[in-house]
């Protein structure tokens, strides 16, 4: 039990490190200056990837599951769902600050010319609603039913990040390509049946003599 305890623990405070590091990493060079000729749009993109990693493997929690049996992703799922959100927001507080200085009337014109920040904040709008509803209070309030129903939006969102992150490279769409395989491979693993515990047998008792 208290080995199970201790690895738990340890397990949170790996997902913890992997999902500060990033920022903090980003901070620091930002604080001196390593952050390239253009370093809103250096900013924004590294922002922009972190929330996709988080996302895709947030996604992955419920495959790993069904095919290993191995529950550790899936028991902090709200922590790097949540994290995905919080990059996903400063991706785009970097972007409307930053790149846009606030103009409310720059931004929307960004929005219906641009068919990848189209993309882009559609997937963040999407992502709001379920980070707000993140949390056992949401559960009791919306139901089970409702509230899964509602979350089931972040394969949309994330179809829709992929989609912004390929249309934003335009040419060198390798490494979107990556992510969209794997996506593809995290859809169809839901589809596979769910790995089965082997029942453990009946300890035999020992006849008296």
């Amino acid at each position: 039990m208290l080995r199970s305890v201790t690895t738990t623990r340890i397990w949170l405070a790996a997902l913890w490190v992997l999902v500060l590091t990033p920022a903090l990493l980003l901070l620091l060079r930002a604080l001196q200056n390593q952050l390239g000729a253009n370093p809103v749009e250096e900013l924004t993109l590294e922002l922009g990837q972190w929330a996709l990693r988080l996302l895709l493997l947030t996604l992955a929690a419920t495959p790993v599951r069904r095919l290993t049996g191995w529950n550790g992703l899936l028991r902090h799922r709200r922590l790097l769902g949540l994290s995905a959100a919080a990059y996903a927001l400063m991706h785009l507080l970097v972007y409307a600050v930053l790149d846009q200085g606030l103009a409310l009337s720059l931004i929307v014109q960004d929005v219906f010319k641009r068919p990848f920040i189209t993309a882009g904040m559609a997937a963040a709008l999407l992502l709001l609603p379920l980070a707000a509803t993140s949390f056992d209070a949401a559960v009791r309030r919306l139901g089970a039913r409702r509230w899964q129903a509602l979350h089931r939006l972040v394969y949309a969102a994330t179809g829709l990040a992929l989609l912004h992150f390929w249309w934003k490279v335009k040419v060198d769409t390798a490494e979107p390509a990556i992510y969209l395989a794997v996506f593809g491979l995290l859809l169809a693993a839901r589809l596979l049946p769910a790995r089965r515990r082997t029942p453990q047998r009946p300890v035999a008792r020992r006849q008296p003599a």
